[in-house]
């Protein structure tokens, strides 16, 4: 971690962290197929019969070895970038007496927008959330515009 600016580092300077890899044909944690490798081939590794974890040691610029699974490291680990977007709705209100900012038809209305956008083929993991306004409301009637 010679790059990193000071105060950025999660972990002191040397310290050996796993990686989230383990030998079973080399998968990472959530069980998804490696192919990518950086072992140390100055020291032979991966060498042990015994060592089924893999660890990067950022003395040698975060080359990997093969460690075994019971021996106490840090953590590294990573997620996908997360995507995020503002939508703005609008929704049409005929002479309801719904309650748009009612928890249980905002929820329900949540709902229908998730099943619409799988009903269209997205197959990503979708959370919707509202965002409120300034008076911790979601949903505000809409003003018309005087023209003039």
């Amino acid at each position: 971690m010679e790059g990193v600016q000071k105060g950025t580092e999660l972990l002191p300077s040397g310290q050996d962290v796993w990686i989230g890899l383990f030998r079973d044909s080399w998968k990472w944690s959530d069980g998804s197929n490696s192919s990518f490798r950086y072992w140390n081939e100055a020291t032979g590794e991966p060498n042990g019969p015994k060592e089924n974890c893999a660890a990067a040691f950022f003395k040698s610029s975060g080359k990997w070895a093969d460690v075994t699974c019971d021996q106490r490291t840090g953590f590294i680990c990573y997620s996908a970038p997360v995507s995020k977007k503002v939508v703005r709705v609008r929704l049409m209100k005929k002479s309801s007496s719904l309650d748009l900012n009612d928890p249980a038809v905002m929820e329900d209305i949540l709902r229908q927008l998730k099943q619409k956008l799988k009903d269209k083929g997205s197959n990503e993991d979708i959370k919707l959330s509202w965002r409120k306004q300034f008076d911790g409301n979601v949903f505000h009637k809409e003003t018309k515009k005087k023209t003039t």
